[in-house]
């Protein structure tokens, strides 16, 4: 079997639910050899359920370490020297604490790249920063949802996948460079970072961004969802060129130009949901598609799996989706996830 492109790299990861164990996964998904150190009584996610666990956790190796000990953090120390990274997810102050910083281990391993996982930064406070919260604080939450209706948050953990992306970005960045160092993320920001062209408008243009009803884009129309005869509809129109395929395919005349349609977005709007109205969702994407306008079917969750089935892998006796990086030659193992302090334990009896 052809080794991952990260065959070598030794990383440890501290932290537990969310963001820093995707982070590492998707590391160890491609070849990387992650430890995961846990405290006494494991990752917290151990205790939502198996099958949520194995989701973020496959593929690594699990020691039992209780680093308030001084054993333990010898044992850290033992490990760090021979370790590129070590990624955290915990308060800056416990990470502090425990010395799991770049500044506390670098006198075992000068090259040992440190990512601290927080909500608002290394140097900013211990407030509680869950997917939740940091959607409420940076505008994700105000900017989501029918503008009649109260704020919304996306049915999925988007603030954490987000992070769990970035860290890994960072940590391999780093490890590129050839320097050890601490890498710093912080969930506000990496939400902040996503929210670009909205921020750029605002802060370049004064432009205060507003929720549009069914999703709708700022700026493209149409782009949004459509109810059709059965099922919603996504229709994404960037251009005039696909404006013109899509409305000699739906019988729709005018609104020639993005400026047009744009000024006068009610009226199209209007036009287009009626003309919609003649077919489901399935057969307008059926019918669009290969014409190469943007359009999708809503789907749920069960209908998208079933109808992508070759991101589906298994892990031991779970079932999980594949990670999102394909390299061309390599396929992972996808071993399933550890037992705790199945590669190691060093805790006192009783803990």
């Amino acid at each position: 079997m052809t080794p991952g492109p990260l065959a070598g790299i030794r990383v440890l990861e501290v932290g537990h639910i969310l963001a820093g164990p995707f982070a590492t996964m998707l590391l160890a998904d491609l070849g990387a050899e992650v430890t995961k150190l846990e405290p006494p009584g494991g990752d917290l996610s151990r205790q939502v359920g198996d099958a949520y666990f194995a989701s973020l956790n496959r593929n690594k190796r699990s020691i039992r370490l209780d680093l308030t000990t001084e054993q333990g953090r010898e044992k850290l120390a033992e490990l760090a020297t021979d370790a590129h990274a070590l990624l955290v997810n915990l308060k800056p102050s416990v990470i502090r604490r425990l010395g799991l910083t770049y500044d506390s281990l670098r006198r075992f391993n000068e090259r040992l790249v440190c990512v601290a996982l927080t909500g608002y930064g290394l140097e900013g406070g211990d407030d509680p920063a869950f997917d939740y919260i940091i959607q409420a604080a940076t505008g994700v939450a105000a900017l989501t949802g029918d503008p009649d209706g109260p704020p919304t948050l996306p049915g999925y953990s988007s603030v954490d996948n987000s992070a769990g992306l970035t860290a890994a970005l960072g940590l391999l960045a780093q490890i590129v460079s050839g320097r050890g160092g601490q890498v710093d993320i912080a969930l506000r920001d990496v939400m902040l970072a996503q929210l670009n062209y909205r921020a750029a408008a605002y802060l370049n243009d004064g432009v205060e961004p507003r929720r549009m009803a069914h999703g709708a884009h700022s700026y493209y129309v149409p782009a949004q969802l459509f109810p059709t005869a059965d099922g919603h509809l996504a229709l994404f129109v960037t251009h005039d060129g696909f404006w013109k395929i899509f409305a000699a395919e739906a019988g729709i005349d005018g609104f020639p130009t993005m400026a047009e349609r744009a000024a006068r977005r009610d009226e199209v709007l209007a036009v287009v949901t009626r003309a919609l109205a003649a077919d489901t969702a399935r057969g307008w994407e059926a019918r669009l598609r290969p014409l190469g306008v943007a359009a999708a079917a809503v789907r749920t969750l069960h209908e998208a799996l079933e109808a992508t089935p070759e991101m589906i892998v298994r892990a031991g006796e779970f079932r999980l989706v594949a990670g999102p990086v394909r390299v061309v030659g390599y396929e992972p193992a996808h071993r399933p996830p550890p037992r705790l302090g199945e590669h190691g334990s060093l805790v006192v009896d009783g803990d």
